[in-house]
């Protein structure tokens, strides 16, 4: 009987899949057969199992594909969208014996796709249907699976207790699994920590499919995927996290100055309390430049401070007047809200339904289909000659400049000593840049990379060194990448240490214990040392 079973899934398989394998039938034919052999059920094919003869295939692939800067020479052959644990199991497996690479997608976001893109046959294990989200109030946990986007943990806890929130990330459309495993900055995180800080188990998937929790798994793997970007040793099904009590209401205000209203000055003295202002407050700045208000014809670059604040309008009030009076805030330029309506507020218009959270489609590019993201840390103030000098270039850059993102770092992210966790960006960065560049048109991606990659050079002498550091969720490439095949020790230091500092040997050294056949891999990823040519 069991082996009839198999047969007829087999058969099922082999006819939801030949048209599409016909170039590779041999090699597609095994990986048919072997999970047909494992726990995909027949009943689940075409919710689990999407090849390029589905029409699921192409909505799947694209609908988190949304930098088409990047395109991959080869196609993933399947596209796996497990229910349960022993789907992943049997996708891992079969992988591994008939030598395809997996790419593992949670939301999508990754800037350099590497969740979804590979020069190399492969098989994409995309994480949408593993979403669930069990929440502890008495206790203040929850558990979230990978495949949940930052919008739905946020509703879900929102929805239990007012009084209760995560520290993730910025973007409501962001995975779960991609963010939890690379660091995750949120407006929280100066009175939080960042996302790792408040991780305290999770469940992977190793190379062999064995099942780990953090007490299996080891405190050494269970320190490497808090930071250190988890695809490296494994599948992370879920994560849980810490809540944080949070009060009913927290205060928002976003104030824009231009040039001509004193925005140099602002910006350097906003480098020297930053990260030394009270922790519940968070003051973050965009830079883009566009054309002047006062100045017809000529551009001029804006700032907006975007701030939120844990705690009521007046309490902050009092915060900005000791620390930030140059601001010039008032009352009227503040909003009283609860944590989760401040979540809604960053990201669409006023009046939006809370559920709106709960839509995973990204909507941040504004109809931009081509992008570029870089990133820096500074540790000491930019003069007013550099800034002056950022200025001028930003504006020289046309009709569509590099934006800028000046995010404050110290708080509780301070609290965390640089190899606590592989994210090594602590106390002494006073804040991390993110240059971002979007654009509509193919033609226009090499000149709009030179403007980006400009800019960054310009910065050189103003942020860290030795290394020059880079946050690993802005994934790229320009910082260097592996060898095709087993890559070398050295090869990745390149860009290892960029990322994680001196904490790259210990995630060489965990990766070595727990995927010595460098499995799971890509173009930055953590080799093991047996792997070094």
């Amino acid at each position: 009987m069991i082996t009839f079973k198999k047969s007829i899934i087999f058969l099922l398989l082999s006819i939801w899949l030949s048209l599409s394998w016909a170039t590779s039938a041999s090699s597609h034919d095994d990986f048919l057969e072997c999970l047909s052999h494992h726990t995909i059920n027949s009943n689940s094919i075409s919710q689990v199992i999407h090849t390029p003869n589905n029409s699921s295939y192409s909505t799947i692939l694209n609908s988190f594909s949304t930098n088409l800067r990047l395109t991959s020479k080869v196609k993933p052959s399947i596209i796996i969208t497990p229910l349960n644990e022993s789907d992943i199991q049997a996708a891992i497996y079969c992988s591994k014996i008939h030598d395809l690479q997996i790419r593992i997608r949670s939301g999508g976001h990754d800037y350099e796709g590497l969740s979804y893109i590979s020069d190399t046959p492969f098989v994409i294990i995309d994480l949408r249907n593993l979403r669930s989200i069990s929440i502890d109030t008495e206790n203040k946990t929850a558990w979230i699976q990978s495949g949940a986007i930052l919008g739905e943990a946020y509703y879900r806890v929102a929805e239990k207790s007012k009084k209760l929130a995560v520290a993730a990330g910025v973007c409501p459309t962001v995975g779960v699994g991609g963010l939890f495993s690379g660091g995750g900055y949120s407006m929280l995180s100066r009175k939080f920590g960042i996302a790792i800080d408040n991780i305290i188990d999770a469940k992977l998937i190793d190379a062999n499919g064995k099942i780990h929790d953090r007490e299996s798994m080891g405190e050494d793997l269970f320190w490497a995927i808090r930071g250190g970007g988890g695809t490296s040793f494994g599948l992370i099904v879920s994560w849980k996290v810490k809540l944080l009590d949070i009060p009913e209401k927290v205060t928002i205000f976003n104030v824009t100055r231009t040039l001509e209203q004193n925005a140099t000055q602002l910006v350097y003295k906003w480098q020297h309390i930053a990260d030394k202002v009270d922790n519940n407050l968070v003051l973050r700045l965009s830079l883009t430049s566009r054309e002047s208000p006062v100045l017809r014809g000529k551009r001029t670059v804006y700032v907006s401070f975007t701030t939120l604040y844990v705690g009521g309008v007046n309490e902050l009030l009092r915060e900005m007047k000791k620390s930030f009076p140059e601001l010039g805030l008032v009352k009227e330029d503040c909003i009283e809200l609860s944590w989760i309506e401040s979540v809604l507020y960053s990201w669409f218009p006023v009046g939006t339904s809370l559920d709106a959270l709960l839509d995973r489609k990204i909507k941040d590019l504004a109809g931009y289909v081509y992008f570029k993201r870089k990133s820096d840390y500074v540790q000491h103030p930019i003069s007013i000659d550099g800034l002056e000098g950022l200025w001028k270039l930003m504006n020289q850059q046309g009709q569509s400049p590099p934006d800028l993102m000046f995010t404050p770092y110290g708080g509780k992210i301070s609290d965390f000593s640089e190899s606590e966790t592989p994210f090594p960006h602590r106390a002494g960065n006073i804040y991390q840049i993110q240059y971002g560049l979007n654009w509509q048109k193919r033609e226009d991606s090499p000149k709009n990379i030179a403007r980006i990659r400009k800019i960054y050079r310009y910065m050189s002498k103003y942020v860290s060194k030795s290394p020059r550091a880079a946050y690993f969720n802005y994934r790229d490439l320009d910082l260097g990448v592996n060898n095709k095949g087993n890559t070398s020790y050295a090869q990745a230091k390149i860009w290892g240490e960029k990322y994680f500092k001196n904490n790259f040997d210990r995630l060489v050294k965990v990766k070595t214990k727990f995927d010595p056949t460098n499995f799971f891999r890509n173009e930055q990823s953590i080799p093991p040392l047996l792997s070094y040519a």
